[in-house]
């Protein structure tokens, strides 16, 4: 390692350590790189501008980061909830099931797990602690796990950013992404159902059966959002920016004529909070770009894959190292900065040892979401505490079941790659 990466390296956990926004921190860090390598520092923003120039499907992201605002803001998620209520409320455990569900069609929409755990998971915590029919540190607890679902199931960010350094499809990878978010959904089910059982939890009054064709058809047109998407994406008829910018649009119609529940006023805040959310993951971006020059000049990831190789590692092997690196960095970094600084170490080796681009990208992706609700450094365990004041040590002691299932699921996906790949493949992916 040279004295100018051991430099960069330590400036950057240095920065990150005491606080400092991490793409901030990457950007400093890589800057102190180029001096002490005696390049001009204006290289820096050379390969930031280089990178977005040629990254087309960076526009994907604010396009979906504002649909998810759109559909938070107007009464969308009010009437999604309903459905979920008529449909599964009925059950054991009815509002955990309700959970799960809202998710799983929420996420369609969103690609966020922090907007799922903040906007429509906030609302379903207050409906599970009401009048005491769930602990709060149980309802905390299910909803952080459900939010997970939230990036697996398209649209997806950490899927387009992952797209932009593997160079994978990114209709194969939303489409890679539906049958483990299935599978998560009805495990988290399957838990929620054995605790309900064990503690008796009340069961909800049933929607009568009369009742379920309007509730299905007040949410009908904000369930077709994730069909639209992939349509467009498979069909041929857009690329997956385009296909961002028909979301955001449709959402906005949605809300504001269809449904009218969006003012000029909050259509304004909208456009502010998402232009916050975008910039935040745009210095994010750009610290990786040039932090991802660095690396290729350092030739780290070709130095990484001929070592594995020579050792002839096992792709399995190879596959649960990763996923064990990325779950304890899942803790304590978001999925953004994993994505975009760590996993392009990994890319040559994943090429090397036959590994689909693919089948990681979405291990990746639903091993960083695992992340956010590891304890104790949960990025979603805080962010739900802080919206709905639940103190963390009812949530950590609730949520350790939800995460041993969802290892469970994730190590079925590493030992089944099919359940990945299959319906890719059904569309023409020849991975």
């Amino acid at each position: 390692m040279s004295l100018e990466l051991l430099v960069c390296l330590i400036t950057l956990f240095g920065l990150a350590g005491i606080g400092a926004p991490i793409g901030y921190a990457i950007m400093i860090a890589a800057v102190a790189y180029l001096g002490l390598a005696g390049l001009d520092t204006a290289l820096a923003g050379e390969k930031i501008l280089q990178g977005l120039y040629k990254s087309f499907v960076l526009l994907a992201v604010p396009l979906f980061i504002t649909a998810a605002n759109i559909m938070n803001a107007g009464t969308i998620s009010d009437r999604l909830l309903n459905f979920c209520i008529a449909a599964v409320g009925r059950f054991r455990g009815g509002l955990g099931h309700v959970n799960v569900m809202a998710s799983l069609i929420f996420s369609g929409m969103s690609g966020s797990a922090v907007a799922d755990a903040a906007g429509i998971g906030k609302i379903i915590i207050e409906m599970m602690s009401k009048d005491g029919r769930y602990s709060r540190g149980y309802a905390a607890a299910i909803t952080a796990a459900t939010a997970t679902i939230g990036p697996i199931i398209p649209p997806s960010i950490p899927m387009v950013l992952y797209a932009l350094v593997s160079n994978a499809s990114i209709g194969a990878l939303f489409l890679a992404g539906i049958v483990p978010g299935l599978v998560m959904g009805v495990v988290l089910m399957a838990m929620n159902a054995w605790i309900s059982s064990r503690r008796g939890f009340a069961m909800e009054e049933p929607v009568p059966l009369r009742q379920l064709p309007k509730v299905t058809l007040n949410a009908f047109p904000a369930l077709l959002m994730p069909v639209i998407l992939l349509y467009g994406i498979y069909g041929g008829v857009t690329t997956p920016t385009e296909a961002a910018g028909v979301a955001a649009f449709y959402a906005l119609i949605l809300a504001a004529v269809f449904y009218r529940a969006l003012s000029i006023k909050s259509l304004y805040r909208i456009f502010v909070e998402s232009a916050r959310s975008s910039a935040a993951v745009g210095v994010v971006i750009g610290g990786a770009l040039i932090l991802n020059f660095i690396i290729i000049s350092e030739n780290i990831p070709g130095i990484m894959s001929e070592t594995l190789t020579d050792l002839d590692v096992h792709p399995l092997v190879f596959l649960f190292a990763v996923n064990l690196l990325v779950l304890f960095l899942g803790c304590v970094l978001d999925a953004t900065t994993i994505i975009l600084v760590i996993v392009p170490l990994f890319i040559p080796t994943c090429e090397a040892l036959g590994i689909d681009l693919v089948h990681f990208g979405v291990l990746v992706v639903v091993n960083s979401m695992i992340g956010l609700i590891t304890p104790p450094y949960g990025i979603l365990l805080f962010v739900i505490n802080a919206v709905t004041g639940i103190p963390l040590k009812e949530i950590i002691r609730e949520v350790w079941a939800f995460l041993g299932i969802l290892i469970a699921a994730l190590i079925f996906m590493i030992l089944v790659p099919d359940v990945v790949l299959w319906l890719p493949r059904v569309f023409g992916y020849q991975g």
